[in-house]
């Protein structure tokens, strides 16, 4: 059976065309599937009883199992999702004044072995498909929508889900088959209606995916930067070594061409003693001069066995005012659902024992400001 979140907007057009139905089907399965967050295809009521009878034979509407359902004091509240294979990935709703943000993963693990990142130590183990992807926002808004969830922006008539941002396990861009037709139904008027201000995807710096990005489906980009000097960014991002920062730095002056934002948000975590002195601040000046750019420091998250300790907040200020002198918005990163080991920092999902469902999870929380 094909599962229904699969499916972009193209797909489930020529999917439903094949069984000989018009293209206005599509659009009302997908509004049934993606703003009604039906799960059955027999609610919907629309549709010919012929065409959801069909629809229950072939289809589906599946997400990824819910593990665990956890709620900060701060209202941040993660959903430990089953990956299969022992491995699980995080969904986390971040709730603020003014949007409620859900942070996306697209990987279970990774390969990039970032230095200072615990999903990197994990190792990687798949590919999210585009349903598991597309599935963590479905299940977020479907459930905050179930509790009557009290936010401004609900009350307007809005999902409760307002922003993507897809910074959780994973790199997107190594999963671009199936994080592209993600992004097309997050901003498909008949699924979520995003726009593209409001979904970002963060990248270590794939440079040949961000091009492909730009001319396929440009959103919002985050890059994780982390170093001014190739050589510092060899040892802390060794994807660097393949993709070095004048390669990076040029493609991210590309993207500004399509890019729905005038500006790239470079992601800098502080670590103590590494990357947090004054002559690595004057360093990123120079490095991003030419980039119409965010800088967003982050507080680093220790996990067990990790070499790096975090900046003193008074270091991360003052570097915070080296850039911000330079004429550079540079802004600090709000930790949030500390209680809940989903501030921001790095996540390594597993299910440990699957017998006993024992779980050892941590995520970055990407809070934009």
């Amino acid at each position: 059976m094909i599962n229904l979140l699969d499916l972009e907007p193209a797909a489930l057009s020529d999917w439903l065309a094949a069984r000989g139905h018009k293209p206005f089907r599509a659009r009302q399965v997908s509004r049934w599937v993606h703003q009604r967050f039906a799960d059955d295809p027999q609610a919907m009521t629309d549709l010919a009883r012929p065409l959801r009878a069909a629809l229950a034979a072939e289809a589906m509407i599946r997400p990824l199992q819910v593990l665990r359902d956890t709620t900060a004091r701060d209202g941040t509240r993660k959903w430990l999702l089953d990956a299969g294979s022992g491995n699980a990935v995080e969904a986390v709703y971040i709730p603020e004044d003014d949007r409620g943000t859900l942070c996306i993963s697209s990987q279970a693990g990774c390969a990039l072995d970032c230095a200072f990142c615990s999903t990197g130590k994990q190792g990687f183990n798949r590919n999210l498909s585009t349903g598991e992807i597309v599935g963590q926002l479905w299940h977020a808004n479907r459930t905050l929508q179930a509790e009557k969830l009290q936010a401004p922006w609900v009350e307007a008539g809005r999902a409760p889900i307002t922003n993507v941002v897809m910074m959780g396990m994973g790199e997107p861009l190594a999963n671009f088959d199936n994080v592209v037709p993600a992004l097309r139904l997050f901003l498909d008027d008949n699924a979520y209606g995003l726009s593209r201000r409001r979904v970002t995807l963060s990248t270590s710096g794939l440079v040949p995916w961000i091009d492909r990005l730009r001319d396929e489906c440009p959103v919002a980009l985050a890059v994780s930067l982390h170093a001014p000097t190739d050589a510092l960014r060899d040892r802390l991002v060794p994807i660097n070594r393949k993709h070095p920062l004048a390669s990076l730095m040029a493609a991210c002056s590309r993207y500004l061409d399509k890019a729905p934002r005038d500006f790239i948000t470079f992601e800098y975590v502080m670590l103590d003693d590494v990357n947090d002195q004054p002559q690595h601040a004057s360093a990123l000046v120079a490095l991003v001069r030419d980039v119409p750019c965010k800088i967003n420091l982050i507080p680093f998250n220790p996990f067990p066995g990790t070499e790096f300790t975090a900046s003193p907040r008074e270091r991360i200020r003052g570097f915070a005012h080296v850039l911000q002198d330079a004429g550079i918005v540079a802004t600090i990163r709000k930790t949030r659902g500390d209680d809940i080991d989903a501030a921001c920092g790095q996540l390594a999902g597993q299910v440990h024992d699957r017998t006993k469902r024992r779980f050892a999870t941590r995520i970055p929380v990407a809070v934009s400001r």
